[in-house]
């Protein structure tokens, strides 16, 4: 990982002062970009979320039905802490396929537009 170097910033930061990067942040592609990032982003933490914290709670106060034995000495518990790393790879896969699908194709046209104002692409 590369640390950032003041020219690295002041790049960064003349981007976000330049006049087309206001006109494509109020554009109606950008607040659609947004949305759709938000739609799958929102639901999917929520989700996750609700998973894990069932999860903690159960094993907190349902000791009992946790270490319920379900074939040898593999319990209810280990099973869903299994499931939880499952889910995660679950979702990071979904996460993927959605942003290449719904998303990346809005970002990928803003960046043209953006490039094609400033001559950036040229250089």
């Amino acid at each position: 990982m590369s640390t950032p170097t003041p020219q690295n910033n002041h790049r960064v930061h003349q981007r976000s002062e330049h006049p087309v990067y206001a006109e494509l942040h109020a554009s109606p592609e950008f607040h659609e970009l947004r949305s759709k990032f938000r739609r799958f982003v929102i639901p999917a933490t929520i989700a996750f979320m609700v998973w894990y914290l069932l999860y903690v709670v159960m094993s907190n106060w349902a000791h009992d039905f946790m270490s319920t034995k379900v074939i040898g000495n593999i319990n209810i518990a280990l099973i869903f802490g299994l499931l939880q790393f499952a889910s995660t790879f679950l979702i990071a896969w979904m996460y993927g396929r959605y942003m290449n699908k719904h998303t990346d194709p809005l970002a990928r046209e803003l960046d043209r537009r953006y490039n094609d104002a400033t001559g950036e692409a040229q250089r």
